[in-house]
């Protein structure tokens, strides 16, 4: 696989902002460091990986921002939106319904659910553009 586009932490914190203002919830950074590290964590299973797939690297991305918390409100939310991007970006579209999103996402946090599973779910969801 050629090197995917990814998401920057500038754009994650825009997207963050951007779900506050349609969902409403506090505002702020929590822990820089866990951002940082959600976002380094596609990264480093790309160069470090047994040949992750485009939805491997998508479902770190969402794992590590739902899992650590960075933001002090609508981590879920700003997971799934990040997950999301990053397949359009890489020429996938996610097509699942609202209530199975929320569903999802809800179990990642509660940890019903894992990275691998949330890989198989986007490869279920998704389409090639």
């Amino acid at each position: 696989m050629n090197e995917p586009y990814w998401i920057s932490e500038s754009i994650a914190r825009v997207m963050h902002e951007d779900q506050l203002l349609q969902h409403g919830g506090s505002p702020g950074l929590r822990d820089e460091s866990l951002l940082s590290a959600s976002l380094a964590r596609p990264q480093y299973l790309f160069a470090y990986g047994d040949s992750p797939t485009i939805f491997d690297l998508a479902a770190a991305y969402g794992y590590g921002l739902a899992k650590n918390h960075p933001f002090v409100d609508g981590n879920k939310r700003v997971a799934f939106v990040v997950m999301a991007t990053f397949l359009e970006l890489n020429e996938y579209s996610l097509d699942a319904p609202e209530v199975e999103v929320v569903l999802m996402m809800e179990r990642l946090a509660a940890s019903l659910e894992t990275q691998e599973s949330i890989a198989k779910w986007l490869k279920e969801k998704s389409v090639k553009r």
